[in-house]
């Protein structure tokens, strides 16, 4: 990372040696071989998602740049992170054609510890006249994800999610944006995004900052 961060928005040279265009999974934005649309288990088991973008692995420096922002109470880090995630292949576009961009929900206790929400804090920079912190909730809290089977995984988040009652219409027929930071598994934003989808949301992009190399 330059010195410059994160004083300026992440520079040319930092994104071309960080975070490179990869071919993504379509739909799960695991590293694929170039040419192919779909990694084998979105193909067997198709996600919620019409697509999920990634600007980068998860490997360094973006670790440590993420837990500052996100475990630090770093917020000011948002902007350069929003100028990343937005440099990456079709994100642009995405939000462009978007018609809600909703951050991914914090249980209430977390978002209490944490003091803020960090998908929120790169949602709202991201398009801040459709960014929507109130409309998808998060209604549970789960225990984690690591170490569970993939079935295990959507039971323990069955539940979690849900649209806010007074608004739920307001997913009806529309073109969505799911905003998070770090995607592992994606059990967790496959389940968002099946509460979007029951709601009747019309397509469903999700995109994220760094992307896992391998389900954990």
């Amino acid at each position: 990372m330059c010195r410059a961060w994160p004083s300026q928005p992440v520079c040319d040279a930092c994104v071309a040696r960080f975070a490179p265009p990869t071919p993504r999974c379509a739909t799960c934005a695991l590293p694929v071989p170039a040419g192919v649309a779909q990694c084998g288990d979105c193909v067997l088991h198709p996600p919620p998602l019409d697509a999920c973008l990634a600007a980068c692995a998860y490997v360094w420096p973006w670790p440590g740049c993420l837990a500052q922002f996100k475990f630090r109470g770093d917020a000011g880090q948002a902007a350069p992170l929003a100028t990343l995630l937005r440099s990456a292949p079709w994100v642009e576009p995405a939000l462009e054609q978007a018609d809600l961009v909703l951050p991914m929900p914090l249980a209430p206790a977390r978002l209490r510890q944490r003091g803020f929400n960090q998908a929120h804090e790169l949602a709202r920079r991201l398009a801040p006249r459709k960014a929507d912190a109130r409309l998808l909730l998060r209604i549970r809290e789960t225990t984690a994800q690591s170490g569970l089977t993939r079935a295990e995984r959507l039971r323990n988040l069955s539940g979690a999610f849900a649209l806010e009652p007074l608004r739920a219409q307001a997913v009806q027929g529309r073109r969505i944006v799911l905003v998070d930071d770090v995607m592992t598994s994606g059990a967790s934003l496959f389940a968002a995004a099946q509460v979007l989808r029951t709601g009747g949301a019309q397509n469903i992009t999700a995109v994220v900052l760094a992307r896992t190399e391998l389900p954990d």
